[in-house]
């Protein structure tokens, strides 16, 4: 022995789960929270890891619809910061802050990835159908009356259908591992070019027109959003149970900004 005291637990074990099993619950409750309330917060635009220059330069390397765990799709370059409306009054420069010259730079690349995409789409092939609906597969069928930017707008939602939810996914960058609410919507939108730059749940509240469309509606509030294209739900809330963005479910539109957009 050293001569220093020790200690023995005389509990018994049932005695020390119970102690711990209140503080488990409680760890496991602001999980969950977090969990419901992530999609609805406005994500900052997150950086690429790789230059833009790392780009592959064939049309067809944009093809992700045979990668639902696309690992390799990272890299792409970041979509330019959305506009705020407002002028600094002050003319310094906050730390960290973007020249002009590179936010030019990346202005420039984000538009050459997302004609990139658009020439990809350009080649995929689209089912339709007498009316829309999901298949086995997790893809969605175009219904053959539909115009061609509504069947545009479904054949961009398949790529990503069944990609993994990620938080502020879709934001940085046009290819990503995975999307959040928004950022599904604004890559389905900016296939068909609707969209120029990826937004946050807050910025589609007021986004296009006001009220339902006949075709495309989207619906947005603090929280989450999602869209209604030719009768079928595009929504990362079911893509858990369903395995996909696009279900045919109905839910409530309760609580939403419904915007839809113009002639559509």
């Amino acid at each position: 022995m050293d001569g220093r005291d020790r200690v023995k637990d005389t509990r018994r074990p049932t005695e020390v789960r119970r102690v711990h099993r209140p503080l488990i619950l409680c760890l496991l409750a602001l999980l969950a929270a977090a969990s419901i309330a992530a999609c609805g917060r406005e994500p900052e635009p997150k950086r690429a890891s790789k230059p833009a220059s790392s780009l592959p330069e064939e049309p067809g390397d944009f093809d992700l619809s045979s990668r639902p765990q696309p690992a390799g799709v990272a890299g792409a370059a970041p979509a330019p910061p959305a506009p705020s409306g407002e002028k600094e009054e002050r003319g310094d420069v906050s730390p960290g802050a973007q020249s002009d010259e590179e936010v030019r730079r990346e202005l420039k690349a984000a538009n050459k990835e997302l004609k990139r995409f658009s020439n990809y789409l350009d080649s995929a092939s689209l089912v339709t159908g007498a009316r829309a609906r999901v298949l086995p597969d997790g893809t969605a069928v175009a219904p053959e009356s539909a115009p061609e930017v509504v069947k545009r707008v479904i054949l961009a939602g398949n790529q990503i259908a069944k990609f993994p939810y990620r938080w502020g996914g879709g934001h940085g960058a046009w290819r990503d591992s995975g999307y959040d609410c928004s950022g599904s919507v604004s890559f389905a939108l900016a296939g068909a070019k609707l969209l120029r730059s990826p937004m946050a749940s807050g910025g589609f509240m007021r986004w296009a027109e006001p009220g339902a469309g006949r075709w495309i509606t989207t619906y947005a509030n603090g929280g989450h959003m999602f869209m209604i294209v030719a009768g079928l739900r595009f929504d990362t809330s079911g893509r858990g149970r369903a395995g996909t963005r696009w279900q045919q479910v109905a839910k409530s539109y309760s609580g939403y900004s419904v915007r839809h957009p113009p002639r559509l």
